[in-house]
């Protein structure tokens, strides 16, 4: 059952990869770089390109669902990394951009660290354990925080957020989709035969609102950054933010876990998250914006000169 889950995984990988680079270039072409409004949205929905990367990302979500319904969220949720990879080959060949050293080092410290955290984790955590009432809430209360601060911030700095933000804030929404997608269906396959009937309705509200919110963030992630800065940030934020709520309130962290090992995860999870902060600033796509960013400013200043 876990190869099948491996296997579920690893399709649904390539089906995010291929899907997130279809919409972001179509994203990108619709808004020029500029921030996503409801109108640019609306267009988007009409752009076949961006309506097939839909389709892809659809079928891979499903696949990723199946994968955690039958593996463990610490195994199944890291894979993702794979899409990493696989993004930012297609993007460069499709944008005809060449990879930079700086880029090529910053991919292999997000995968790498993905890599290490799972390795370590999955020797380190207990299978199947029950989930409480009291646990399931404090990860919806906990959802409801993170959404508001997230929504402080973008209605306190509308004009001044990054890709990078978008980035974060959708990695941490959808690490708590992660968490509620494998609740939930652990409560739909539960022995007693309940079905829907275990499901809780708040659990179903923040899901969704996680799920709604998190897409919103990586379609604004689109606007104004590449396809395959935006999945180095899912796949490394995501899984780190799962399988932190998993081991801290779930309590799937085995009790006799030494000392080095937990050492080595934090380890490993900063490396990752260094290689996406480092991503974001030395990626091609980025320092070219940047340059051209610099170049109108450059002009400005010398007409505002010769006046």
């Amino acid at each position: 059952m876990m190869w099948l889950a491996v296997t579920c995984a690893v399709a649904g990988a390539f089906f995010l990869a291929f899907g997130a680079q279809r919409q972001g270039s179509a994203v990108q072409a619709n808004t020029g770089g500029l921030a996503l409004g409801g109108n640019g949205f609306l267009r988007l929905l009409r752009n076949p390109r961006w309506v097939l990367g839909l389709l892809l990302l659809t079928a891979g979500m499903a696949l990723n669902v199946v994968a955690l319904t039958l593996g463990t969220l610490t195994v199944i949720q890291p894979i993702g990394a794979i899409a990493l990879v696989i993004t930012t080959i297609v993007n460069a060949k499709d944008q005809n951009i060449r990879l930079n050293r700086a880029t090529v080092v910053t991919i292999s410290l997000c995968v790498t660290g993905s890599a290490l955290f799972v390795l370590l984790a999955v020797n380190v955590v207990r299978e199947n354990t029950h989930v409480t009432v009291a646990e399931e809430l404090t990860v919806v209360l906990l959802l409801a925080v993170v959404v508001g601060l997230l929504g402080t911030c973008m209605v306190l700095f509308k004009h001044r957020l990054k890709a990078f933000f978008y980035i974060l804030g959708a990695g941490a929404l959808f690490g708590f989709v992660a968490v509620l997608t494998r609740i939930i269906s652990k409560q739909l396959f539960d022995p007693n035969g309940l079905f829907l009937l275990n499901v809780q309705w708040y659990s179903i509200i923040a899901i969704a609102a996680a799920g709604g919110l998190g897409s919103w963030f990586v379609q604004s992630a689109y606007a104004s950054g590449p396809p395959d800065l935006v999945i180095a940030g899912l796949t490394v934020i995501d899984p780190i933010v799962g399988i932190a709520i998993g081991i801290t309130i779930l309590g799937e962290l085995r009790p006799d876990v030494p000392a080095v090992i937990a050492i080595g995860m934090a380890g490993a999870a900063l490396l990752a998250i260094v290689g996406v902060v480092a991503l974001s600033r030395h990626h091609p796509d980025v320092v070219k914006q940047r340059d051209a960013s610099r170049k109108d400013h450059k002009k400005g200043s010398k007409k505002t000169a010769k006046r």
